[in-house]
C-alpha cells in the first residue's frame, strides 16, 4: 500500500502544482495589465515596480485558489486513473473505498496546513511589504473622503480616531483625535500632521500637533489651544487595526483579525463584517478536505476515450462555484445579520454534503 499511496500522492501533487501555476500565471497577467496604467504617470514608478507589486499579490491569490486547484488537480488524477484502469488494479490490490478515502484525506490535511501557512503568514507579510513599497512610490494609501474611523474607551472617556491616509504601515497622515467626556461632550481635540505607532509602549508618536482643550472655569467654558512639535498619545489602537479599517481585512492574519474584533466589541462598534471574515479564515483551509472527498468518486466512473475533459471541466465549474458561493454568502450574511460562523461555514457544509452524497452513492452503493 505504501507504493500505491506514493503513486497517488506524487500524481496529485504534480497535478495540483501544474493547475496552481497555470491559475497564478493568469492572475499575474491580469494584475500586470491593470498595474501598467500607473507606469510613466510618476517618474519614480516604472515597469520594475509594477512587476514587484504584482508579484507581492501572488500569496493572496494562492490562498484564495488553493481549494479550487486541489479540487481540479485531484479530479484530473482520479479520472485519469479510472480511464487507464489503474484504479481498478489498485482496488483489486486491496484498496477499498475507506482506505482510498483515508489516503486522500491525509494529503488533504497537507493542503490544509499549506493554506493556513499562506493565509496567516505569507499573504499578510506580502501585503504589508506591498503597502510600504506602494506608499513610497505613490505617496500614500487612502480610501474615500473621510479615511478610517475607530473608537476607543479610556476610563470614562470615549475616544474617536480619524486617520485620513497611510504613508506606510504604522505611519499615518492627517490624524485627528476627538476626546469625549463621560457625558458625551467634546473635551479635547488633537490634530497631527503625521503619527507613528509605537506598539511596544502602547502609544502614537505625533508630529506637528495642535491640541484644543475645553476647560470649565465656574460657569464659563474656556477653549485652550497649544501647538507641539511632538506629542505622545497613549492608546491601544495598533497599526493593523487602522489598516483593517482603511483597507480590506482579507489579508490580515487570523490572530490580528481576532484582536481587531475584540477592540471593536470593547468600543461598541459593528463587527459583523469582520466576524464573518474571521470565521471564513478559520473554515476556508478545511475546504481542501472537502475538495479531495468530492474528487474521489471520479475514480469509480467509467470513461470513454476523451471523456475525461468533460469531468475536468465539471471540476473547474465546481471550484469556481465554490469561490463565488463563498463570497455571496459573505455579502448576504452581512446584509441579513446571519450568524457569522454559520455564514462562513455554509459553503463548506453544502459542498461537504454534496461530496458525501456522491461518495455514498457512487462509491459505496455502486
Amino acid at each position: 500500500m505504501k507504493v500505491l499511496r506514493g503513486l497517488i500522492y506524487r500524481q496529485i501533487l504534480a497535478a495540483v502544482l501544474y493547475v496552481t501555476l497555470a491559475f497564478l500565471a493568469l492572475f499575474f497577467f491580469f494584475d500586470l495589465v491593470d498595474e501598467m496604467r500607473w507606469v510613466n504617470r510618476n517618474s519614480a514608478y516604472n515597469i520594475t515596480h509594477a512587476l514587484m507589486f504584482v508579484a507581492l499579490a501572488i500569496p493572496g491569490h494562492l490562498y484564495e485558489l488553493l481549494p479550487i486547484t486541489v479540487l481540479i488537480g485531484t479530479i484530473f488524477v482520479m479520472a485519469r486513473f479510472a480511464q487507464s484502469s489503474e484504479f481498478t488494479i489498485m482496488r483489486t490490490s486491496g484498496m477499498g473505498p475507506w482506505l482510498a478515502l483515508r489516503t486522500l484525506l491525509f494529503i488533504g490535511l497537507g493542503f490544509v496546513v499549506l493554506t493556513i501557512a499562506v493565509g496567516d503568514y505569507a499573504a499578510p507579510a506580502a501585503e504589508n511589504l506591498e503597502q510600504k513599497l506602494r506608499a513610497v512610490q505613490k505617496g500614500q494609501i487612502t480610501t474615500g473622503a473621510t479615511g478610517a474611523w475607530l473608537k476607543e474607551k479610556q476610563g470614562d472617556h470615549s475616544i474617536a480616531v480619524n486617520v485620513r491616509a497611510i504613508k506606510a504601515p504604522g505611519d499615518f497622515l492627517n490624524v485627528r483625535v476627538y476626546d469625549f467626556d463621560a457625558n458625551g461632550r467634546l473635551a479635547a481635540q488633537i490634530h497631527a500632521e503625521t503619527a507613528q505607532v509605537d506598539e511596544e509602549h502602547d502609544r502614537w508618536s505625533m508630529q506637528n500637533v495642535q491640541i484644543s482643550r475645553l476647560s470649565q472655569e465656574g460657569e464659563k467654558t474656556k477653549l485652550v489651544r497649544s501647538n507641539e512639535k511632538s506629542y505622545d498619545w497613549p492608546t491601544q489602537v495598533t497599526a493593523e487595526m487602522v489598516s483593517a479599517a482603511l483597507l480590506k481585512p482579507d489579508n490580515m492574519s487570523t490572530l490580528a483579525l481576532f484582536q481587531f474584533i475584540r477592540h471593536l466589541e470593547a468600543n461598541g462598534q459593528a463587527v459583523q463584517k469582520y466576524e464573518i471574515e474571521f470565521w471564513r479564515k478559520v473554515f476556508y483551509p478545511l475546504s481542501c478536505l472537502v475538495m479531495v472527498v468530492l474528487a474521489l468518486p471520479f475514480a469509480y466512473l467509467h470513461f470513454r476515450s476523451g471523456g475525461i475533459a468533460t469531468y475536468v471541466f465539471g471540476g473547474v465549474m465546481a471550484g469556481i462555484s465554490f469561490f463565488l458561493l463563498n463570497n455571496v454568502f459573505g455579502y448576504v450574511g452581512t446584509l441579513q445579520s446571519w450568524w457569522p460562523w454559520l455564514t462562513a461555514a455554509a459553503p463548506g457544509l453544502l459542498y461537504t454534503a454534496l461530496s458525501l452524497t456522491a461518495f455514498g452513492w457512487l462509491v459505496l452503493r455502486r
